[in-house]
């Protein structure tokens, strides 16, 4: 199997924590990305072995500003030059107010069967000062009209650790939540990026930055309430009820092949890491003419090794047994290192796999990278 990523990098507004690429002034250029996009589908075309494509995602930027006939374009160049099963999970990234009963309509016509809406928080100042374009009203009716259009699969996303943010409050948002009856729920921790608004908001003191005790607390207290609420932690950040995985998601993270197209966009093939020039501009005019618009790693043994730990034991899948033998296995240290890990109670072994615990998953970036290798 193997997944199709699509970046669009349109936004109606910039939003103070986002480091994302995307602009906020396209409309001169935009059909010549969107030209682009579909033309790099077709250079592409190949590099999959004819795979069967079982995912689709649209990310962002905004993927919901895309116009109708945008969206039948590029799916149009999806469907011509690669082999797309009839059981194809497509995710589509949704502002809330673009989340309007024609939209909903349009995007089930075209075969989107997943939305992930980016409510944020349910709190109206938090989304003041994050400069969010939706309000807390349109966050909720956006859900319940997807709803009632008939789509059965939807994330919603939120923040927490989040400045002026308590306990208490962060409860109810996860309550809040819980009463719209979504499949999937993704939970991210508020983190502060260079040369964002937000920074700049928390160096003038307009914002208190979040301290690190606080957000493990809300991290467990989510853990908690969404766990007790029929949810499964398959990742670190992501819960799912009923087995609503994000399949697109759950394949970076068991590293399968994945190409990413648009300007900023990543792809994966197995041993090589590929990347596209996060210049809008310079990607349309340069993409079939040249090869300016992307660069490429080819992994290192030890980087493929660190890819392993990275990702994986940040899900419930866990790294397997066989995979590491087929490194040549753990190193003494490394095998030193898991044994303490087993004893104290931070990672445990089942069924051929090493996974974190419950304990393990607050030191999740820690416990990964101490098995890191170098070239």
């Amino acid at each position: 199997m193997a997944g199709i990523y699509v970046h669009i990098p349109f936004c109606k507004k910039r939003c103070s924590y986002c480091d994302f690429h995307f602009s906020t002034t396209f409309s001169k250029y935009r059909s010549q990305l969107i030209d682009a996009i579909c033309l790099e589908l077709a250079l592409r075309k190949n590099e999959l072995n004819n795979e069967s494509i079982e995912t689709i995602y649209f990310g962002g930027g905004t993927p919901s500003l895309l116009k109708s006939e945008e969206l039948s374009q590029i799916l149009n160049a999806i469907r011509s030059n690669y082999l797309v099963s009839t059981g194809l999970e497509m995710t589509f990234e949704v502002n809330p107010e673009d989340a309007t009963e024609d939209n909903l309509i349009n995007w089930k016509k075209q075969g989107i069967n997943r939305l992930s809406i980016g409510l944020q928080s349910f709190q109206e100042s938090d989304l003041n000062w994050m400069n969010r374009s939706h309000t807390l009203q349109q966050g909720t009716d956006a859900v319940r009209l997807a709803q009632v259009h008939g789509f059965t699969n939807i994330s919603i996303d939120l923040i927490y650790g989040l400045p002026g943010l308590a306990n208490e409050q962060w409860m109810e948002h996860l309550e809040r939540g819980l009463s719209l009856n979504v499949q999937h729920i993704s939970s991210y921790c508020l983190t502060i990026e260079p040369k964002t608004a937000l920074l700049n908001h928390v160096q003038k003191g307009v914002l208190e930055r979040p301290s690190e005790d606080q957000q493990s607390e809300q991290f467990e207290i989510m853990v908690s309430v969404l766990q007790k609420s029929g949810f499964e932690q398959y990742e670190i950040s992501n819960f799912a009820k009923d087995e609503h995985y994000a399949k697109h998601n759950s394949a970076y993270w068991n590293l399968t092949k994945y190409i990413g197209v648009g300007p900023s966009a990543h792809s994966f093939n197995g041993i090589e890491r590929r990347w596209n020039i996060a210049n809008n501009t310079k990607y349309y005019q340069q993409v079939g003419n040249n090869d300016h618009w992307f660069e490429a790693e080819v992994l290192s043994v030890a980087a493929q090794w660190n890819e392993c730990f990275l990702t994986g034991l940040r899900t419930k899948w866990g790294v397997s047994q066989d995979k590491i033998q087929g490194f040549g296995g753990f190193h003494p240290t490394e095998k030193r290192q898991l044994e303490s890990y087993l004893s104290d109670g931070l990672m445990c072994e089942e069924e051929g796999f090493y996974s974190l615990t419950e304990k393990g998953k607050l030191q999740a970036d820690g416990i990964s990278a101490s098995f890191f290798r170098l070239d």
